[in-house]
């Protein structure tokens, strides 16, 4: 973390100050989540905490050899048929009994360092911003210290984004579509690319490439997630040239083979199944002729590895 305690109360105070009329998120849906309003993402004035734990399961410079302190948090502010994590993200109902206080925020965090985590992983943290650094306002004056992940599907507001500058020093956004029509279909975004490239730019601005430190263990820097769809519905080409092009070609890439259809993909014949080998292919040569230079792909067996299960005691991801 790059700034002061003081500027770090300053951005809670400011970020809370916008839930009375909620604009957190690109929705800007207006709610007073202060007195606890509900709309688009079915979240309130307090987190909800859906699970923590270590995860070794993430990019090799995120999980490194300790593991990744993840926090995954309940709901979301979009509403993907194929979601992995849709036990928690898309069932808000029974998400309210994982609320949380802030303080117990900060206590899970400072829980997760004690652990021995390389950072705080901060899953789907778009539509509870305020709560998170106001949670960090509490938990750095007692002792964290780890570079913190944001861990987002990119639909991000970038006013919110220009409070976290010099707060997250990792961010691993998604970029899913290149198509605002599949965005619309799938996850119920009309405006889901430009919103997510204006989020990836202003997350380059902020911290640039990706830096490790000496045990390959990222520091600061962004890693963008682009997961393989079916059929070519994510827009692979497209979205990996925009970053090549608009970006940068060092930016770092992680190109995920691990789609498997869940949730409500099966309403949908044209995602109801796993990318077969031939998509994979050309997922891998989209990525050669982009020119970009840096980043990891996930082998073709990753469906079979990477679906976790919340309903489960434990951890999600160990069976």
């Amino acid at each position: 973390m790059r700034i002061s305690i003081d500027e770090l109360q300053k951005r809670a105070a400011r970020l809370t100050a916008r839930l009375s009329s909620c604009d957190i998120c690109p929705r800007e849906c207006g709610v007073n989540r202060l007195k606890d309003e509900r709309s688009f993402c079915h979240s309130g004035a307090l987190p909800i905490v859906s699970s923590y734990c270590i995860h070794r399961g993430e990019e090799p410079a995120i999980s490194g050899t300790s593991g990744s302190g993840t926090i995954f948090f309940g709901n979301c502010n979009l509403r993907c048929v194929f979601c992995q994590n849709y036990q928690i993200s898309q069932d808000p109902q029974k998400q309210e009994s994982n609320t949380v206080t802030i303080e117990k925020l900060s206590d899970i965090m400072l829980e997760l360092k004690a652990k021995g985590c390389h950072n705080i992983n901060l899953v789907s943290p778009s539509h509870f911003v305020p709560q998170i650094v106001s949670a960090l306002t509490m938990a750095v004056p007692r002792g964290l210290n780890l570079p913190i992940v944001y861990n987002t599907n990119a639909y991000d507001s970038l006013a919110t984004l220009k409070e976290l500058d010099g707060i997250v020093d990792i961010y691993l956004p998604d970029i899913k579509y290149s198509d605002d029509t599949r965005a619309v279909r799938y996850s119920t975004a009309s405006d889901y690319t430009a919103t997510s490239r204006k989020a990836i730019k202003e997350m380059w601005r902020q911290t640039g490439e990706l830096k490790v430190d000496e045990n390959d263990v990222a520091a600061r820097g962004v890693i963008v997630r682009h997961l393989i769809l079916p059929d070519g519905i994510s827009g692979t080409g497209e979205s990996l040239n925009w970053l090549a092009g608009e970006i940068s070609s060092e930016v770092t890439v992680s190109v995920m083979s691990q789609y498997r259809p869940t949730h409500d993909a099966s309403l949908f014949p044209e995602i109801n199944r796993t990318i077969n080998q031939k998509e994979y292919s050309e997922a891998m040569k989209a990525f050669e002729d982009s020119g970009l230079e840096n980043g990891w792909a996930q082998e073709p067996d990753a469906p079979d590895s990477y679906l976790p299960d919340f309903e489960k005691e434990g951890h999600p991801f160990e069976k």
